[in-house]
């Protein structure tokens, strides 16, 4: 029963993953809008009239010449950089970092999702036949924390292979897959470097999946003995989607500040951008506003549904097909 789990999940995971990838990155390129290591040019513009005066010689005296101010650039949404994105990378570019993606699941999803069917199977009530909300909440904390302390190295490939191309040409870091970015994470950053960004990822794992598969066990089986529908795929659709709002808003702060605190370039002897998440908190919501965390929610949800969706629709699936291995 446990591994078949691991493997159930695994596959659901790795298909969900892949077929959703390009809703991911533009979330990822949304989440970084804005963020400057320099002081931020909107926060200036309360500071300064939209007219300025440029003071010129003009024989005995000086004349002010007015010289008005370009407002600071406006933020677009997810379908524009998707546009943005096709134009200036190309078709492809919206997969950037797939196969990091696909490492990701295989051990993160694979991990978490087999751990809390375990855990499902040993915390459901035997007499009922089912596993009281708190339970389910706590199994998805518990399998949510491990599996994203073994994938947070393909996790930080995937970032940084997904924020690439908004980069210069010359400062693009260019991994030609998830193991040559490990590589090169490794070699030039050190080992340490694989895990940064672990005690967000961490924690967003546990919301994530404590929001997402306890959501969806407890509305499938609130609409099972209601009895709106039967067992099928209409149940798992709406389960799923109700899954995946949830998620979405529960997770979203933490993505943001976890993406960035991933994809920050530290240069050797250099202070990093951000000390820590805390830091990353703070400099975002000082700079940008409190709704600056959730930068990127549209993709989220956008994501997050259509995923959940396929992630529990392929789940049942592959239930059946392996039902009686």
């Amino acid at each position: 029963m446990g591994l078949k789990g691991f493997v159930e999940g695994g596959i659901a995971s790795i298909v969900a993953g892949s077929s959703t990838h390009p809703l991911d990155l533009i979330k990822v390129r949304m989440q970084l809008q804005g963020e400057s290591h320099l002081p931020n040019p909107a926060s200036l513009q309360a500071f300064r009239p939209a007219v300025a005066f440029n003071t010129v010689a003009a024989g005995a005296g000086n004349i002010s010449l007015p010289v008005e101010v370009p407002p600071p650039p406006a933020r677009v949404g997810p379908f524009s950089i998707g546009v943005r994105i096709i134009q200036s990378e190309g078709v492809a570019a919206l997969f950037s970092g797939v196969s990091a993606t696909i490492l990701r699941q295989t051990l993160y999803s694979t991990t978490r999702m087999g751990l809390y069917d375990i855990l499902k199977h040993k915390w459901t009530d035997q007499d009922t036949g089912s596993m009281p909300l708190p339970r389910k909440i706590l199994a998805g904390l518990i399998s949510g924390g491990v599996g994203a302390a073994v994938g947070n190295p393909a996790d930080v490939a995937m970032v940084r292979m997904q924020a690439d191309g908004r980069l210069p040409i010359d400062q693009r870091r260019n991994y030609k897959s998830v193991f040559d970015a490990l590589t090169q994470m490794s070699k030039q950053e050190g080992i340490a470097s694989l895990w940064r960004g672990s005690g967000l990822t961490v924690n967003r794992a546990m919301i994530v999946t404590a929001s997402q598969l306890a959501t969806y066990d407890q509305i499938k089986e609130m609409i099972l003995e209601k009895g709106v529908m039967s067992d099928g795929i209409g149940t798992h659709v709406t389960a799923s989607f109700a899954a995946g709002f949830v998620a979405s808003v529960a997770s979203n702060p933490i993505d943001v500040i976890k993406t960035r605190v991933m994809n920050m370039k530290v240069e050797t002897g250099a202070e990093p951008p951000y000390k820590g998440a805390l830091d990353c908190a703070m400099k975002t919501v000082k700079a940008e506003g409190p709704m600056a965390l959730y930068k990127g929610f549209i993709p989220t949800i956008s994501r997050q549904g259509p995923f959940t969706v396929v992630l529990f629709v392929t789940l049942e699936q592959v239930r059946k097909l392996l039902k009686d291995f």
